[in-house]
């Protein structure tokens, strides 16, 4: 059983680039998984690892700051324009509530920070709040992963391979934008 299971050694530090807080660390995560033979679950799983880190060292920094926000009204304000801009982020996703597909696509679309703190606003606790933001950022990661390991079969040089991802990562965003049209249509109307 336990020769299934890779040392931690060389788990360690596929995990650390997980944890970058940036975009940036997947696909170089996953090609040094690769490199050093780790199993898509593993490798999987080591991201899970770091979202679930990262959800125990933010969620007590996202509380503070919403306690401090309705203790200061100059912040209290800045909190309900934060809350009025995510109605309006909301309201691209599925309409004006922000439900569990909302939440998750949100997670998906900026960062599982992001996500949560939506998920917040919306009145979701610790468990369910980032319950949406981690699959939204699986749904995230797994979009990159793959397309890191097939780019990495065409081109077979992963400097090459990151770059690409990370340009993609970076400019595909952008242009989505600049093409989409500013008012999708209400559904059901």
């Amino acid at each position: 059983m336990f020769d299934l299971v890779p040392s931690a050694a060389v788990m360690l530090p596929v995990l650390k680039l997980f944890v970058i807080p940036v975009g940036g660390g997947i696909p170089a995560g996953v090609m040094l998984a690769n490199a050093k033979g780790l199993a898509w679950p593993i490798t999987t799983l080591l991201y899970l690892v770091s979202d679930l880190a990262l959800a125990l060292v933010f969620e007590p920094v996202l509380r503070l700051l919403a306690l401090v926000c309705g203790k200061i009204p100059l912040l209290a304000r800045f909190g309900n324009v934060l809350k009025a801009a995510m109605a309006r982020s909301a309201a691209h996703f599925g309409g004006t509530g922000a439900g569990p597909i909302t939440l998750v696509m949100i997670a998906f679309g900026v960062d599982p920070m992001t996500g949560r703190a939506s998920a917040l606003a919306a009145g979701h606790g610790f468990l369910a709040g980032w319950a949406f933001a981690i699959a939204g950022d699986m749904l995230y990661f797994a979009v990159i992963a793959l397309t890191t390991l097939r780019l990495n079969s065409y081109f077979h040089d992963p400097n090459t391979t990151m770059l690409i991802v990370l340009a993609a990562m970076f400019v595909v965003p952008m242009l989505v934008r600049r093409f989409r049209p500013t008012r999708l249509p209400l559904q059901g109307a």
